[in-house]
């Protein structure tokens, strides 16, 4: 089959193949037709200057539009411009849900090679532009030139905290609805390709002798797919599938297949995407800028006055994007989009193995699945799930993802088929059958996850069973990229279980796996710890274990602690104190009391600190643990020094060297008789 893509001129700078990043982007269809219009409007807003930031390009389009084989075919074609890199994300789930900008921009920086590990945890707004996450972005942008390609942008909210102060940068951003309120944005609105293009696609995927034999049956069969490119791939697998069927045929069957599903479908997924109208089919308009004032990414209607942008351009960066209404829902795909009617017909046409796959695929952690998770999820050997997955992206079913680093392939449900294949699920699966393919695919994960960490550290004691063959996992290095490479929809797969409260079991074990797990890779975020015990909180407190609820709060606030967010990790640490309490634990409260009495020394609360210690030492005393009485009672002396109480801070280091000399501890001695003598220095030199 011939590969066909669009002309575009090359680029000045590096060649792109030496451009880092660009295998991060999706791999998009092999064939690329058409869209120059399009390619000549992006390039042109490229070069657009744009005041005191990066200049943003929005490619808007309803699902199935190609919006983004669009914006990866760009991305391709100027890479060469960008020799810092390409950096990618996606900013929506397949499912719809809104990805938070402060998640994204830590991913964005780890493409960069920075260390996550130095950036803070988010504060309690965590989700705007003065975010941690989001202010190390920017900084790390700054005096670089990179392309940042930003899929399936839900709205500007998430847009503008990683806008950062370079026009070196360019940010490329694929949207079905509108980004309203962004400063100096003209939309590259998506309709249909035009007619040529589209024969021309239905002639590489089908056969151009099969095509070129019937041109009024392929002119009416991209007529009816609205010549939208994800309804004429999914008609030219049907083709494929079915040699038998003439292609005026598959035309007709198509119409009557959108009329029959805008009839079928109940009324409460009969909503229009008001707020993305196309332009027609016919490609008129394409790249024409938008409709609305300027400043307003707009892909249909105008929108309402409240979030009109103001009429000149701020320079003020705070004032980039004004304050519009709540993230919008995510723009459905309506009853009487010829994609219905396509996905319908591929759907009818799988075998009863097929469609299960697809089915269960949307339980898959991020709907992204590779042979391991996927035969997990329906109970059969990895190269038969294999074999599945990739007679599914044959029939356009299934988007492929760039593979993973030990090349095993990679699938994702795509987002415009997502909330159509969930209700087929729930149609045809029983709750038994889907409880069962979500343990099964926990207990798969907990299963990698544990021999990723024995073949980290084989110090720890043996590990679990081995896998089968196909699904074994290599050596050290292949652990690390899997552990990596899988972490999102590691850490997905057990927020979705625990979210959903049935399976406390598995997703517990796999928490404590990754946990232990995570750090052996070096590159264990701060943010994903914390969300990992947060996690562990939500199932203790759900099943009344107080004891692990305290031990949770203790990590998360010594998590805080790190990060120097002294008030945030006091109050972790006074809730562990009361969990501990509950569980009449001595150990955990001590440990929660010396947390809570550290942050107060960090905060210059001397008072405090020493009330907080004398009483960790206290439980310490009753516990006989010498050594942390000892360390307690030069923390206490520290304390009492910082008030000018002399004498008490003497007193209490000499009873700490008087512990440590019982218990042996000559180091401890050295370093506490050190403390003293600087004390007694200073007292004397008139401190």
């Amino acid at each position: 089959m011939a590969r066909k893509t669009a002309t575009m001129e090359a680029g000045t700078g590096a060649p792109a193949e030496r451009v880092p990043g660009l295998d991060r982007l999706p791999a998009g269809p092999a064939l690329f037709v058409g869209r120059r219009t399009e390619l000549a409007a992006l390039r042109a807003a490229a070069v657009r200057p744009a005041e005191g930031r990066s200049p943003v390009l929005v490619l808007a389009g309803r699902p199935g539009s190609g919006r983004t084989a669009l914006a990866v075919r760009f991305a391709v074609t100027v890479a060469g411009q960008y020799p810092d890199g390409v950096l990618f994300a996606r900013l929506s789930a397949p499912d719809g849900g809104r990805v938070p900008p402060a998640r994204a921009a830590r991913r964005l920086l780890e493409q960069l090679g920075a260390d996550t590990a130095e950036v803070p945890l988010p504060g309690a707004a965590g989700d705007g532009r003065d975010d941690p996450a989001c202010v190390a972005l920017r900084a790390a942008l700054a005096g670089r030139r990179v392309l940042l390609v930003l899929d399936d942008v839900r709205d500007a909210g998430q847009l503008w905290p990683l806008l950062a102060d370079e026009p070196g940068c360019l940010v490329l951003a694929t949207t079905a609805g509108p980004l309203t309120g962004i400063e100096d944005i003209d939309p590259v609105i998506l309709g249909g390709l035009d007619r040529t293009a589209a024969a021309e696609l239905l002639g590489d995927l089908v056969g151009g002798t099969r095509i070129g034999c019937d041109p009024v049956g392929a002119a009416d069969l991209a007529e009816a797919c609205g010549s939208q490119p994800a309804a004429l791939r999914l008609m030219a697998g049907r083709l494929r599938g079915k040699p038998e069927l003439a292609v005026t045929e598959a035309a007709k069957e198509l119409l009557r297949a959108v009329a029959e599903a805008g009839k079928a479908e109940p009324e409460a997924v009969k909503e229009p995407a008001e707020a993305v109208d196309p332009p027609a089919s016919n490609g008129k308009g394409k790249g024409e800028r938008g409709k609305g004032r300027r400043g307003a990414a707009v892909t249909g209607p105008e929108p309402a006055a409240a979030v009109d942008p103001p009429a000149e351009p701020a320079r003020d960066p705070a004032a980039w994007v004004r304050p519009g209404p709540e993230p919008a829902e995510p723009v459905p795909v309506p009853d009487n989009d010829p994609l219905v009617g396509a996905f319908t017909l591929a759907y009818a046409g799988l075998t009863a193995a097929q469609a299960r796959m697809l089915r269960a695929l949307t339980l898959a952690p991020a709907q992204s699945a590779d042979p391991r998770t996927a035969s997990a999820l329906v109970g059969c050997p990895a190269p038969e799930a294999a074999t599945t997955l990739a007679a599914l992206a044959e029939r356009e079913l299934l988007a492929e993802e760039p593979p993973a680093a030990d090349g095993t392939a990679r699938y994702r449900v795509p987002g415009r088929l997502h909330p159509r294949l969930v209700r087929l699920r729930e149609r045809d699966d029983r709750p038994a059958e889907i409880e069962l393919a979500r343990a099964r695919l926990l207990e798969r994960l907990v299963r990698l996850t544990e021999s990723a960490r024995s073949l980290l550290d084989p110090s720890e004691g043996a590990g679990p069973d081995p896998l089968p063959g196909p699904l074994r996992l290599k050596s050290a290095a292949h652990a690390r990229e899997w552990l990596l490479g899988e972490r999102d929809p590691l850490l997905g797969a057990v927020a979705d279980a625990i979210g959903q409260g049935d399976l406390d079991g598995s997703a517990g074990r796999l928490v404590t796996a990754l946990l232990r797990s995570l750090p052996l890779t070096g590159a264990a975020a701060p943010a994903d710890l914390h969300q990992l015990h947060e996690l562990v909180l939500t199932v203790a407190e759900r099943h009344g274990r107080p004891r692990r609820a305290s031990a949770a709060l203790l990590n998360l606030g010594d998590l805080q602690a790190a990060a120097g967010r002294w008030e945030q990790a006091s109050g972790h640490y006074r809730a562990a104190l009361e969990h501990a309490r509950t569980a009449d634990d001595e150990a955990l409260c001590a440990r929660a009391l010396e947390g809570a009495a550290g942050c107060h020394r960090a905060l210059g609360d001397a008072v405090r600190a020493a009330d907080w210690y004398g009483r960790a030492l206290g439980v310490r005393q009753s516990m006989g643990d010498q050594a942390a009485e000892a360390r307690l009672l030069a923390r206490v002396a520290e304390a009492h020094a910082a008030q000018r109480r002399f004498d008490e801070a003497e007193r209490e280091y000499r009873a700490s060297l008087s512990v440590l000399r019982r218990i042996g501890d000559e180091r401890g001695r050295e370093a506490v008789a050190a403390a003293l003598a600087e004390l007694r220095e200073r007292v004397s030199t008139g401190w």
